[in-house]
């Protein structure tokens, strides 16, 4: 069984109270994110993927979640930091694998991602999260 990481990246807009997402080829609905590359930290992977599923350039702070599932052979671990917007396209883009990328409420987004028991909501909590340490 081979062990698989994936990162996602938590956006949330404040003043609007939105939560950006984006909707893949496979049919479902996630935050920004993707697979960690070989010889890529997760952080450097997050902030990747960001950029080419939205187009957005963001900074990566705390994990405010980890899941892990057997998916198709594999040992898989989804790993979900909380990010904020460095710079924001002037008109977000899409990788191939991405159909649309949306800015949604709370609610919306809740709905869409059902594998986060206790909600999107959870995520917002300041003290929610641990802190990503890459040891030397």
């Amino acid at each position: 069984m081979k062990r698989v990481d994936v990162v996602y990246v938590l956006l949330y807009d404040e003043v609007e109270q939105k939560v950006l997402m984006v909707y893949n080829k496979r049919g479902t609905w996630s935050l920004p994110g993707g697979g960690v590359e070989k010889g890529e930290t997760l952080r450097e992977a997050a902030i990747r993927e960001v950029k080419e599923e939205t187009g957005y350039d963001v900074d990566v702070h705390d994990i405010i979640a980890l899941n892990e599932a057997f998916m198709d052979g594999n040992h898989v671990f989804f790993i979900t930091f909380r990010g904020t917007i460095v710079h924001a396209p002037v008109v977000i883009s899409k990788d191939e694998n991405i159909i649309d990328v949306q800015w949604v409420d709370i609610e919306t987004a809740e709905q869409r991602m059902p594998y986060h028991p206790n909600g999107i909501r959870a995520f917002l909590r300041p003290t929610s999260g641990a802190q990503y340490t890459i040891q030397q």
